[in-house]
């Protein structure tokens, strides 16, 4: 049993204490990783404020990069020493989701034990099925890919889910075709990179919506052809800078502002890809009518519909050549002693991704 120190909820929106807490070693198919990294999601922070509910005490964290230290008997394909991301994508690969390609929606019921316990010997749920908040995590090799070792931990831990989640929701989800037009919603750390899975699969416009024109120009930097401010008529200004309306529009916020007026940038045979999450209980109100008559779609999209063994080398070999943006999505790094803090900038809606590094 390994003693670790990592940053508890203990009250939804309090803040999380630092405290030594006990990690068993790995069983079956699971792995080790000892942590270098661990970005900061506004879904950590949306859990640790009770928003989507929960049991506690327990221990988030999602986005996390580092190094393979103990295995369990039934791994295979992974060695010690590795240098890998983990990810909340835990799929059993035998179900019909895993059997037909969509790994994310895996349907297996999720393991309810934790490898984690806090002094007291009470157990820590992870919620996100990585407890990433921590110095170490224990993990289903399915939530393992491997990265260079060269790559930055603090860029490698963001591959785990915002740059998958985002390129993942232009490319894999709204199945985006080089010529069409895009209006991404929200211009942080997830609708950047849709803006850049939109680049990069060939869109002719790529609109950016947000509330400042300090993230508007961030976006450009990142691939937006045109930025459109949300505190204006942003739907009537994106139409006439595209002529006409978008092909696909990807709301990136959990605002859900969002998601109502989302269908009107929409050209005929459109659709629009939620990839931001409400929180529980907010609604939206469409006419269906008019989205029938329209041929327009709403589309779900979780963790960018991502296939680890076939999209982490992918984005590994964009980023290498220039055509992925990674170490300019950092914001900070912080301490995990500083985890506090992180969170407060998080929450002030101008940081890209906090990390957290070891």
């Amino acid at each position: 049993m390994a003693q670790i120190k990592a940053a508890i909820c203990r009250e939804f929106g309090g803040p999380l204490s630092i405290e030594t807490v006990t990690l068993r070693p790995p069983e079956g198919r699971e792995v080790e990783v000892t942590l270098d990294a661990v970005a900061i999601c506004h879904s950590d922070i949306s859990y640790a404020d009770g928003i989507w509910g929960g049991t506690l005490p327990a221990i988030y964290g999602h986005e996390a990069a580092g190094r393979i230290t103990a295995m369990g008997t039934g791994v295979r394909g992974l060695k010690l020493g590795d240098t890998v991301i983990a990810t909340l994508i835990l799929s059993c690969g035998t179900c019909g989701s895993c059997a037909s390609g969509r790994p994310v929606a895996c349907e297996t019921p999720k393991p309810e034990d934790s490898p984690l316990t806090d002094a007291d010997g009470t157990p820590l749920p992870q919620p996100m099925q990585i407890g990433g908040f921590a110095e170490r995590v224990v993990v289903d090799q399915s939530q393992i890919a491997r990265v260079p070792e060269d790559l930055d931990p603090a860029s490698a831990a963001l591959l785990a889910c915002g740059v998958i989640t985002g390129v993942g929701a232009a490319v894999n989800a709204a199945h985006l075709r080089a010529g069409e037009d895009v209006v991404v919603i929200g211009a942080g750390g997830v609708g950047l990179n849709a803006i850049q899975g939109a680049r990069i699969a060939g869109a002719r416009r790529i609109v950016a919506v947000d509330m400042t024109d300090e993230k508007l120009d961030t976006a450009r930097d990142f691939g937006a052809t045109d930025g459109v401010l949300a505190t204006g008529n942003p739907v009537t200004e994106a139409r006439a800078i595209l002529g006409r309306g978008a092909d696909v529009v990807l709301v990136t916020v959990g605002a859900i502002r969002a998601f109502q007026d989302a269908p009107d940038y929409l050209a005929p045979g459109g659709r629009v890809v939620m990839v931001g999450m409400p929180p529980v209980g907010a609604a939206a109100t469409y006419e269906p009518v008019n989205l029938a008559s329209a041929g327009q779609s709403l589309i779900g999209s979780k963790m960018g519909d991502t296939v680890l063994s076939r999209d982490i080398p992918w984005l590994v070999d964009l980023h290498a050549q220039g055509r992925l943006k990674l170490d300019e999505l950092v914001s900070k790094r912080w301490t995990l002693d500083q985890i506090n803090d992180a969170f407060d900038d998080t929450r002030s809606g101008g940081a890209r991704r906090n990390v957290i590094v070891f």
